[in-house]
């Protein structure tokens, strides 16, 4: 049982929702600024937003920007969503051990879900999430954030998990570990496309079920995650966005988005649950990247 959970879930749902806005902020400052090549005579890219709403209780914003000079397509989706699991999802969580679900099924949940795919192939894409669940037996907080290059560079991958690392080390270790390196393993593990062999980036941090028992601690953890996002990211991007790249460079690009589609496809638990749930099927999608390639 949760203590004040309105109002606790309240303020999740408004730090999801602040954290949305200044990362559309941030994204769109970017394509003001733009990169040599090819699409620097586009417009700067803007974020398309739609409402959404879920059968049942709930909706959100989707915003979509398409099409930009730096961004090649980027969703930024926020979300708050309540109403009655369908038997399917009720089964699912009841095999994870949430207690309570058959006798009662009434869900809440709101987060925050990025995804961005970017123009240079040198720039990486990069995942991030952070979001609460609420059963009238049971909370948790999960989330993360991963990156994603179709051509690596060790300075880029060694700066993200920095920034990983520095949302973790001020809130101690979890579950007697040391938090970055459990969750950096969780990533890695979760990350992993089984039907491939290899792993779908060069990974980050990645929890769920996360419920200390003391609330307002998972939650200021849960709000660090998300803060340290646009420190991970856009330094990244701003190193590369105006790298010169060459065709070869972009057909590895456009393989390598096709792994990240199969990932999402069949293994992202997000995705399915989104899905099974009857949360906005565009929404729920706007992961997938706007051109791929398979050999």
């Amino acid at each position: 049982m949760l203590e004040n959970a309105e109002e606790r879930k309240a303020d999740a749902a408004a730090w999801f929702r602040s954290l949305r806005d200044s990362i559309c902020e941030a994204f769109e400052a970017l394509e003001d600024v733009g990169a040599p090549g090819p699409f620097s005579a586009l417009a700067p890219g803007r974020f398309e937003v739609t409402p959404t709403e879920r059968d049942g209780g709930g909706g959100g914003l989707m915003s979509v920007m398409r099409g930009g000079r730096v961004f090649e397509k980027v969703g930024v989706n926020w979300s708050e969503v309540h109403g009655t699991l369908a038997p399917p999802a009720q089964a699912a969580m009841a095999a994870r051990g949430v207690p309570g679900i058959a006798e009662d099924p009434r869900f809440w949940a709101s987060g925050i879900s990025l995804v961005a795919h970017m123009r240079n192939p040198h720039c990486p894409a990069v995942h991030m999430n952070t979001r609460m669940f609420w059963t009238p037996n049971a909370w948790w907080f999960g989330g993360g954030a991963d990156l994603n290059p179709c051509l690596p560079h060790e300075e880029d991958t060694a700066h993200f998990h920095a920034e990983m690392k520095a949302a973790c080390d001020p809130h101690g270790p979890l579950e007697g570990e040391d938090r970055y390196e459990k969750l950096k393993a969780w990533a890695d593990e979760y990350f992993f496309i089984p039907h491939r062999g290899r792993a779908r980036g060069v990974g980050g941090i990645f929890y769920d079920d996360l419920n200390t028992g003391d609330w307002d601690a998972d939650f200021a953890f849960t709000r660090d995650v998300g803060a340290h996002f646009l420190p991970a990211f856009l330094p990244v991007t701003e190193r590369r966005r105006a790298q010169p790249w060459t065709e070869e460079d972009k057909e590895a690009q456009l393989i390598h988005r096709g792994l990240y589609a199969e990932y999402n496809l069949v293994y992202d638990r997000g995705t399915k649950f989104g899905l099974a749930t009857g949360h906005n099927p565009d929404a729920v999608l706007m992961s997938l990247p706007p051109e791929a390639k398979w050999h």
